[in-house]
């Protein structure tokens, strides 16, 4: 399932193939920069996600313009179409962004995940916009300071993998999950 050969391994990847704290071997981790470039893609795959999600709720709801009274509800629905997405994709291992760029999500066991698993992930994933769409919330900011607000956060949590000890996303080690290197998918 994972290769530790010499080629596979990079900068940010453990010297030792076993790890002292479980005796599952220690898989190659992703450079941050890699799971990123991933997470930015994954954001533009979302983007089909939400254009028929929202073709379809607009549709079957009669929706005439995004400020209708039920746009709360819309968002309501977009969570769980993202939380249906997430949990499916992920219980079998990959999104399509994750397969691109040879990134696979198994348990701290190096197992696949449960369903379970991959829902309290999902939900603890949220952590990337919350705590800044929590602060923008009172404050009417414009779009500017907002994105402003949300990139530097998004940068903030993403630098703080820094300081677990294997390099992994804090919601990853609060979920029981962890991101390792794959191999390419087959070319043929």
């Amino acid at each position: 399932m994972v290769s530790s050969s010499p080629e596979a391994s990079g900068p940010d990847q453990p010297a030792s193939p076993i790890s002292p704290a479980a005796s599952a071997p220690v898989s190659i981790v992703p450079g941050l920069w890699r799971r990123m470039a991933c997470w930015l893609y994954e954001g533009m795959l979302l983007f089909a996600v939400v254009f028929v999600s929202g073709w379809l709720f607009s549709t079957l709801g009669q929706m005439r313009d995004a400020m209708d009274s039920r746009r709360h509800l819309f968002q309501a629905f977009l969570f769980v179409v993202f939380g249906v997405y997430f949990v499916w994709f992920w219980t079998k291992g990959q999104t399509l962004a994750m397969k691109t760029w040879n990134i696979r999500i198994v348990d701290v066991h190096g197992q696949p995940i449960s369903q379970r698993r991959a829902l309290a992930r999902y939900l603890l994933s949220w952590v990337w916009f919350l705590p800044p769409l929590a602060a923008i919330a009172p404050f009417k900011l414009s779009g500017g300071e907002s994105t402003v607000l949300i990139f530097g956060w998004v940068a903030v949590w993403a630098l703080l993998a820094r300081f677990h000890p294997e390099r992994q996303f804090w919601h990853d080690a609060w979920a029981g999950t962890r991101l390792i290197t794959s191999k390419p998918m087959s070319r043929q």
